[in-house]
């Protein structure tokens, strides 16, 4: 951090704090920290400086920009063309950024920390009721081969992300203590640690999904016995029945694509399965901060995400606090 540090205060000694331009803090800044981030990370915010950040905002002073210019020429331009759950991640990125000035000491503090971006289509829209995710799983159950339906049942029972589903092997499940542990993602770019020490946590899980694992265990001895191998613990969880490999992340778009066609309801992705888990805990008025940590998130993110679920369990306990005293 220390060598870091220095090469930053070099590199920036070259020009003056007062008229360092944002875009010139964004090349400092990812040149800088590139190599220490995971690559989806690395291609996601080399995107957004490229093509959101850039053009928006280059032409700013770092040290001039304030809230409402901000908010002017990047937040409602970027909500023209995106939705809001996009527009936050771009705000999110921003944040890092700038948050890596203010440790560099070129800004006293992120003026951006406390700007609120209302609304999501993709999360009003992505998720299920609990009756529509009954019907979900029924058909799962009914339509898909048993690894579908085991990857299906632990997205919606745990809200884990597609990527950490496809992480698990098997010495991630304690089937005596009902407890899994998320300790990497996978995807098209191969396995890997998780972006954010936050992904990084053990839940629990209840006895209807330790009896499915139970059962594809053993589903998985047996597939992996008529290809000529064994099962290891360090053997990822979720395999093809036709070749006995780790199963790839299309697998799951495809499994929902016949799943939403043959029930009728709204389409959804497996994320929206982490999303409907989340509203679901909501509504049992389970706290931010326990939901967040199921979820690999902080509680300043479900706020983010979900705070309009919240609002209603506001309104609903101002209520019942008022019946309780019967005044």
């Amino acid at each position: 951090m220390e060598v870091k540090t220095s090469i930053l205060n070099v590199q920036v000694k070259h020009v003056e704090n007062s008229n360092l331009t944002i875009s010139e803090w964004l090349d400092i800044w990812f040149n800088t920290h590139k190599n220490d981030w995971k690559i989806t990370s690395r291609l996601q915010r080399k995107n957004a400086i490229k093509y959101q950040m850039k053009p928006l905002l280059g032409k700013y002073k770092v040290a001039d920009l304030d809230k409402t210019t901000y908010k002017r020429v990047y937040i409602n331009e970027l909500l023209k063309k995106y939705e809001p759950s996009t527009v936050r991640l771009f705000h999110r990125l921003f944040k890092v950024a700038i948050n890596a000035a203010v440790d560099t000491e070129i800004i006293p503090r992120n003026r951006f920390t406390k700007i609120i971006i209302q609304g999501s289509k993709e999360i009003d829209n992505n998720f299920l009721t609990t009756e529509e995710l009954r019907t979900f799983l029924a058909a799962a159950k009914q339509l898909e081969n048993i690894t579908n339906y085991t990857i299906i049942l632990l997205l919606a029972y745990t809200g884990l992300r597609k990527g950490e589903a496809l992480g698990l092997s098997w010495n991630n499940v304690d089937f005596e203590k009902k407890k899994i542990t998320v300790e990497r993602t996978r995807d098209k770019h191969g396995a890997r640690t998780p972006k954010t020490k936050n992904s990084y946590r053990t839940i629990l899980i209840d006895d209807k999904l330790i009896q499915q694992l139970k059962l594809y265990r053993t589903w998985c001895k047996q597939t992996l016995l008529s290809f000529g191998k064994h099962l290891s613990e360090n053997d990822f969880i979720f395999i093809s029945y036709q070749t006995g490999t780790p199963t790839g992340e299309n697998t799951i778009k495809y499994s929902f694509d016949r799943i939403i066609k043959k029930t009728g309801l709204k389409s959804i992705t497996p994320h929206g399965l982490r999303h409907t888990h989340a509203t679901v805990l909501i509504a049992k008025k389970q706290p931010a901060n326990v939901i967040a940590e199921r979820l690999g998130n902080t509680p300043q993110m479900i706020w983010d995400t979900y705070g309009h679920n919240y609002k209603a369990l506001e309104e609903e306990s101002v209520n019942a606090f008022s019946q309780a005293l019967h005044i």
